[in-house]
């Protein structure tokens, strides 16, 4: 499904395998940021920018790559029903700790207005489930990025 979605939003399959998966995964998580920054059915300016920001530091893009990116992300969401096939990619292709950062990452987004709203809250617990993070560990990285800011 991933695959078919890069497709659709103009993504090569013309890269190295080692290439696709990293856009794969880049496009996952965006697609996760994106879906946290909409959670409470608010998504703010703050929230956007902070996403953008987010995927800009962490995939080491430079501004108009981080909003195509974006852009990617928020027509994905828009169209998808399912966080199983954004998970799946994270969940077999990274470390428990790559994990933990992408959770930590979705606890920023939820933080950028300094609000947890219930439902970002909920979100967030559903995709750590899906990633397999323990709960003890998702309330430590939240704990880590409230200290944080």
């Amino acid at each position: 499904m991933i695959d078919s979605l890069l497709k659709f939003f103009g993504r090569s399959d013309d890269l190295p395998e080692e290439q696709c998966v990293q856009e794969r995964m880049r496009h996952a998580v965006a697609v996760l940021l994106v879906e946290i920054a909409r959670a409470d059915h608010d998504l703010s300016d703050a929230e956007l920018a902070a996403v953008q920001q987010q995927l800009a530091e962490t995939f080491s893009l430079n501004d108009s790559a981080a909003a195509d990116l974006l852009r990617r992300a928020r027509r994905a969401v828009e169209e998808s029903v399912s966080l199983h096939a954004f998970t799946r990619i994270l969940h077999a292709e990274m470390s428990y700790a790559e994990k933990e950062s992408v959770i930590e990452m979705l606890w920023r987004i939820a933080l950028a207005d300094h609000n947890i709203d219930k439902y970002e809250d909920y979100m967030i617990a559903k995709i750590a489930e899906l990633l397999y993070i323990a709960r003890g560990d998702v309330i430590r990285l939240r704990q880590r990025v409230i200290e944080s800011i």
